[in-house]
């Protein structure tokens, strides 16, 4: 099978999943088209996925469809953002239709679920690798950025954290238990925050989703809008599932390790007094902002670089 007929055996359906109005043209031609409409900024991200970094080797490639779109996605999420469209660039070792078959579906899937159309891409030969480039779009200035915490801020956090981090060590077990698959599925498919994200558009000052861990990805947040923070630990959520696999250790997977794709975000303690029940139940207050520089855990400064950096392609560990 060639390349364009793979890709339009498996991908051009993924462009008529559902009409999209902003699209103008689609996979086809030289480029795509998007069509902004008055009023609204674009956003958009990408992020490439290498097998055996980002997945493990031979991972299920239905799973990978999923999972590569929803961790691009979590990206529009945590701005607020409406997702429109997005491109595929797909770099294969071989043209294995078993694999490319799955693979689309899960792709697809995720796409209808997310409310997306695939707009174009590219396909080439060589070790497993995937890049794309997601596109949303936000009332004009309505973006959530990392740089607008402020002191006196709120910081929350949706759902349980820790849990696709600790599925890495069961990714080989044989007939997991119920605690197993419950983290395992928060690995193989993750779930982008979109709703929430438009929902915190008014009423976030930053925000961010949680991809190298917690305490990593708040110091970005810290970082970009020049302000320090307290944690409590107590109050950071974790599932009952995490706690009976990992015990003591739960809270520790829970701030470092990644993969979750939550959201992290901070809110004028005003306006989280104001916010709608439907909203404060989907999030879990864990800490303040504060204007001493420097991330803190129960008032107790991390002063260690490791204890705050997550995942990182370029620093080797010791």
């Amino acid at each position: 099978m060639g390349e364009f007929e793979l890709i339009r055996r498996y991908f051009m359906p993924l462009s008529r999943l559902h009409g999209s109005r902003s699209i103008v043209l689609g996979p086809g031609d030289d480029c795509a088209i998007q069509r902004v409409p008055s009023g609204s900024d674009l956003v958009f991200s990408i992020d490439t996925l290498v097998e055996g970094v980002h997945f493990p080797l031979n991972y299920r490639p239905d799973y990978l469809g999923w999972r590569a779109l929803a961790v691009a996605v979590s990206d529009l999420a945590a701005m607020g953002a409406d997702p429109t469209c997005f491109t595929l660039a797909l770099t294969l070792p071989e043209a294995d239709e078993t694999w490319l078959r799955d693979f689309a579906f899960g792709l697809g899937k995720a796409a209808e679920s997310f409310g997306m159309v695939l707009a174009g891409g590219d396909t080439t030969r060589g070790p497993l690798a995937l890049s794309l480039q997601v596109h949303g779009q936000v009332p004009i200035g309505a973006a959530i950025c990392r740089s607008g915490a402020g002191p006196g801020d709120l910081i929350v956090v949706s759902g349980t954290l820790g849990d696709a981090g600790a599925a890495l060590d069961y990714l080989e077990a044989q007939g997991p238990s119920k605690d197993e698959e419950f983290v395992l599925e928060r690995y193989h498919h993750p779930e982008p925050r979109l709703a929430l994200g438009t929902a915190l558009r008014s009423r976030a000052t930053a925000a961010i989703d949680v991809s190298d861990g917690l305490l990593a990805d708040l110091g970005h947040i810290l970082e970009a809008s020049s302000v320090g923070a307290n944690i409590e630990c107590a109050r950071v959520p974790v599932s009952p599932a995490l706690t009976r696999l990992k015990g003591s250790e739960a809270l520790d997977y829970a701030l470092r390790s990644g993969d979750d794709y939550e959201l992290c975000a901070t809110v004028p303690e005003a306006i989280w007094g104001d916010a709608p029940s439907s909203l404060k139940q989907q999030l879990t207050v864990i800490g303040v902002i504060e204007q001493a520089p420097g991330l803190r855990l129960d008032g107790a400064a991390v002063v260690s670089e490791s204890d705050v950096v997550g995942f990182d392609h370029f620093r080797r560990k010791a």
